[in-house]
């Protein structure tokens, strides 16, 4: 694939910048065009839209947005080494790169996006591994719902890809699931192996794609985190055990429920987390 504009190839950045991924960082740098670019396109159409994109690195996936035509991007990146090379990409795209230097867990994303924009932001990402659960969570906790994200394109190991979208019935369904679940559509989009980035990990990613739900069933987000934290902590278990170090009344939330004590959380779909978190918070 050609180059998506005419600044230096990444290749020739990271060299000059001295970027070599940092594993404290859980960083893996995407160099593949194609694949850039496929990821991009897959956040839907650009045209006019914000979109945030967290830890940008030497901004190879952040081009491919821009080149797609977003209005404006909010590059969260918490190593300082990366900025110069952002930087670069911000006075090529002028008035449309925004490069926030920081810690994305402690970054008020809301705020950043602000109201104005709230309709058309995506969030589009090759999260690093060390911090795409916690993010994650915490884009799904976002109050008020619906949130400050339409949509969500990000990449995860694949196996918590597997967890994200899983329903009930499976070893992989827990807590990703039923709080994804509760909130979003999730979908896997594709596969992308370790050979296109740099280093190479040592396992397959993929791309998962969010939809927040207009009305998901009201709940309080702390109850049903902590339940469900509980359920999944000794799944083997029946519910009336391993919902005992959640609340010592665990057989009176099961009746209030309507759900089987003996059962076990792995049989219990969203609805019925929900439910349970709305008999522990009556």
């Amino acid at each position: 694939m050609a180059q998506i504009d005419d600044l230096p190839p990444l290749r020739e950045v990271i060299a000059r910048h001295g970027l070599d991924a940092r594993k404290s960082l859980g960083q893996n740098f995407l160099l593949d065009l194609n694949l850039t670019a496929r990821i991009a396109r897959s956040g839907g159409a650009l045209d006019g839209a914000t979109v945030v994109e967290v830890g940008p690195g030497p901004g190879g996936l952040t081009r491919a947005i821009l080149a797609a035509g977003a209005s404006r991007v909010i590059a969260v990146e918490r190593d300082e080494r990366c900025l110069a090379a952002l930087a670069e990409i911000s006075a090529h795209y002028p008035g449309r790169l925004e490069v926030v230097s920081g810690d994305a867990t402690r970054v008020d994303m809301a705020r950043l996006v602000g109201e104005g924009a709230t309709a058309t932001a995506r969030i589009i990402a090759n999260l690093p591994y060390n911090v795409a659960t916690p993010l994650l969570v915490g884009w799904l906790r976002a109050e008020p719902w619906p949130p400050w994200w339409a949509s969500a394109t990000l990449m995860f190991q694949r196996e918590v890809a597997e967890r994200i979208v899983a329903g009930p019935g499976g070893k992989t369904y827990g807590r990703l699931g039923v709080l994804a679940g509760w909130r979003s559509e999730a979908r896997i989009l594709f596969d992308v192996g370790p050979q296109a980035f740099v280093p190479p990990p040592k396992v397959t990613s993929s791309i998962v794609q969010l939809t927040p739900r207009a009305r998901p069933e009201p709940c309080d987000p702390d109850v049903l985190e902590q339940l469900v934290a509980a359920a999944f902590g000794q799944r083997r278990k029946m519910l009336r055990s391993s919902l005992q170090s959640f609340s010592s009344e665990a057989a009176a939330l099961l009746a209030a429920a309507g759900i089987e004590p003996t059962r076990r959380a792995e049989e219990i779909d969203v609805s019925g987390f929900v439910a349970l978190a709305r008999a522990a918070a009556d």
